[in-house]
Parts: structure tokens; sequence; C-alpha cells
């Protein structure tokens, strides 16, 4: 036997049969829902790629690694030959960012492409220097930052920074 249902939510399904098999309109909604977004949703096919410019990483971390077009960098600090530079602030921090340069290049992005800084300082009072130099390495645009001060960074460096850049 053949009948047309209505559910509260005004759905009508015409000759819908009846007994143990038969769909209620809501249990139809939620089988069409069901079919909809399994159709709609993407499956993630973005491999991580783990990028070593320089080879075997010293440490257990790798430099950058490539997520579809984002790149994360690992936070760098102002070493050049294994060893902070001397100077202080200003020159540890324009080494960072010429570490930071570099590995963006040599894993297809730029400076320009950097979309999020974190920086970690040893000391929050040298806060406007490390700034002072942070400008002139962001000369297109200035990317989204957040600021840590903490009480110690790897090697005893002044500042670290790690940054997210698009690639590709």
């Amino acid at each position: 036997m053949m009948r047309e249902r209505t559910t509260k939510a005004a759905v009508h399904l015409s000759h819908v049969p009846t007994g143990r098999r038969a769909l209620t309109g809501r249990a139809a909604l939620v089988v069409l829902a069901l079919v909809a977004l399994t159709g709609c949703a993407r499956r993630s096919t973005a491999v991580a790629e783990y990028l070593t410019p320089y080879g075997p990483p010293q440490y257990p971390f790798s430099p950058a690694v490539r997520v579809g077009h984002t790149l994360y960098l690992a936070g760098q600090i102002g070493d050049a030959n294994g060893a902070l530079v001397p100077g202080g602030i200003e020159a540890e921090t324009r080494q960072t960012l010429r570490n930071i340069a570099d590995i963006l290049e040599k894993s297809g992005s730029s400076l320009d492409r950097v979309v999020k800084c974190t920086v970690f300082m040893a000391d929050m009072a040298e806060w406007p220097r490390m700034n002072a130099v942070y400008r002139t390495f962001f000369t297109k645009h200035l990317p989204a930052r957040s600021a840590f001060g903490t009480t110690g960074l790897a090697l005893g460096a002044r500042v670290e920074i790690e940054c997210l850049a698009t690639v590709g």
C-alpha cells in the first residue's frame, strides 16, 4: 500500500512504502544530508614536505616544512657558522632575518611572502631596537606578528623568530 507522508519539517514524500523498511520524512532528510555532505566534502591531499636546504639537520627539527602552499619555518636565531654574531640585539636580529630570508629563498619563497612571524625575546626592553632592524626587512608589507618575552633562548640568543609564508 502506498501513501503520502508529511513531516514536521514540511517535507513531502510521495509513494513511501509503509512497514519496517519505510523511511520517515526525517530519516530521509538525514540520509539526503549525509549524501550531500559526503559529496561536497573535500579530501585533503596536502602532504607535508620536510625541507632540509642545508643537508641533514644538526638539531632534531626541520628548518622548514611545506604543506600545500604554506611554508612553516622553525625558529631562527642570529647565528652564523655555528655561533651567535657579536653586537647585541641589532646584530642578532639582522642575522636572524638573513637566516630566515635564506631558508625562504632555498624553499621557494621570500620575505615578501611572509604572512606571520612570532618573535621570542630574552629581554623585552630591547623591543624598540629589535623593531628598528625588523622593519628594514619587510619593505612591501608588515606580516602579522606576535611577540613573547622568555627566560632563555637556544645558545643564549637575544632573539628568535619563526615565520609562516606562502609558496608556490
